[in-house]
């Protein structure tokens, strides 16, 4: 797994994206705004960050799109398809193996007598 941790950061915004609209369909901006309150401002993607990530996963078939006209604007709706589950699925236990695997560090043994927990 060490050879794909720099792939696998990289990928966080791909799987905040694909948990979030496992949820619900969601448009762009919408999912911007999810992600800052759910981190609680912790995450800040800006549309730069989503919009390329959300074309991606619909061309790989992880999204599908629909345009629809809400309160007289149009938006592209994004829902998770089939091969975006299992994406997702595997995002998060990449994710999972990897945060226990920092949490072991840092819980670890102190380092020359200084605890850094």
């Amino acid at each position: 797994m060490a050879e794909n941790n720099s792939n696998f950061m990289s990928g966080v915004p791909e799987l905040l994206v694909l948990r979030l609209v496992r949820e619900k369909e969601m448009y762009g901006y919408e999912l911007v705004q999810a992600i800052r309150e759910r981190s609680n401002e912790a995450i800040a993607l800006g549309e730069g960050v989503i919009y390329p990530v959300l074309h991606a996963l619909e061309r790989d078939g992880a999204l599908s799109s629909s345009r629809k006209t809400v309160n007289g604007r149009s938006r592209v709706y994004y829902t998770l398809t089939a091969t975006g589950v299992r994406r997702l699925d595997d995002l998060a236990g990449n994710w999972s193996r990897l945060t226990e695997a920092i949490q072991a560090v840092l819980g670890g043994p102190a380092i020359g007598g200084v605890s850094h927990a």
